[in-house]
């Protein structure tokens, strides 16, 4: 490792280290962006943290301005064994699955109070900024100039704190390529901009989305009259429909008084899944929604759906098979 004279920036009066960092938070786009000013890195399915490090403790920040050291002690430990005297690191705690991706519903489980089948020292700090750095604030230096010293701090480490890895990779290839792991997405960083807080378009972040089939089993109306509140989707286990969330956006206020009107129609006191729902309207499994959405939560439903169009059973259209 580099010592510490090595990594610091130029010489400068020290800087006062803020109690609490807002974040820098990416913007959702459609595609990678192009060009040499931007770098990749893999997008992180975990919980923001800040990890302050002074001189004789450590604090670990949630996004939200939480103070959850306690819940994260593997983090805690790690990052008294960097070799600096204060700092903060910016990054994401994750519990990877057997693939090595971010598992969300892993990460919970770890978290919670019950006895689960994941301890919380599994859980992974992915480092991928430095903002702060023995007495000098960082956060007004281009992001490349974070990025080297923030690699010089975390060199060789494979403990509870790991290094964000930037992948030198074209945008769209590295996109596809995470989306075919079944990875939720990546970032995309400008090299030249400082450290800001909120979402701007310093940060990208392009999501992997699916799309499937699923049973329409209901709806909850809207507090706006006529309009739909949350059309209530089922897939097929085995010989029966089972409920998998609802979905609440993807149309226009006239489509949803129009999807309502038909659901009306076919309308039954006979739900086809196991589900009470107050204020549900349930109706006859023979319309199909396509639905987009990111990923399956650990409770078996949809991570955030939205609809895209609806057909009829009859239509060839085959609803989602769970496994």
């Amino acid at each position: 490792m580099a010592n510490a004279s090595s990594r610091k920036p130029p010489a400068a009066p020290p800087d006062y280290m803020p109690a609490r960092v807002d974040p820098c938070l990416a913007m959702l786009v459609d595609k990678p962006p192009t060009g040499a000013d931007w770098a990749f890195e893999v997008k992180w399915d975990g919980y923001r943290l800040a990890v302050h490090i002074e001189p004789h403790r450590v604090r670990i920040i949630t996004r939200g301005g939480y103070d959850w050291t306690d819940r994260f002690p593997s983090i805690a430990s790690a990052a008294l064994q960097l070799e600096v005297q204060s700092a903060i690191l910016d990054g994401e705690a994750v519990v990877l699955d057997e693939q090595g991706r971010s598992d969300f519903g892993m990460l919970q489980r770890a978290l919670g109070r019950r006895p689960a089948s994941h301890a919380p020292d599994e859980i992974i700090f992915f480092a991928f900024d430095l903002l702060y750095l023995d007495g000098c604030d960082l956060r007004r230096l281009p992001q490349r100039e974070r990025r080297r010293l923030l690699e010089q701090v975390l060199n060789g480490r494979d403990d509870a704190i790991r290094l964000s890895e930037e992948v030198e990779a074209d945008g769209d290839e590295f996109l596809r390529i995470a989306c075919a792991h079944g990875i939720e997405g990546i970032i995309a960083k400008h090299r030249e901009r400082p450290y800001r807080p909120g979402r701007r378009s310093d940060w990208l972040k392009i999501t992997c989305t699916r799309r499937d089939s699923f049973a329409t089993v209901g709806y909850k109306p809207s507090v706006v009259s006529g309009a739909m509140g949350r059309l209530l989707l089922a897939a097929r286990r085995g010989g029966e429909l089972v409920y998998v969330g609802g979905c609440g956006t993807g149309w226009t206020q006239a489509e949803s008084r129009k999807l309502r009107e038909v659901l009306q129609e076919i309308a039954t006191d006979s739900p086809a899944v196991n589900l009470k729902r107050k204020s549900a309207v349930f109706c006859e499994p023979v319309l199909v929604a396509e639905v987009e959405y990111r990923a399956w939560t650990d409770e078996g439903k949809l991570r955030h759906p939205s609809f895209k169009g609806i057909r009829e059973r009859a239509d060839d259209a085959t609803v989602y098979e769970l496994k």
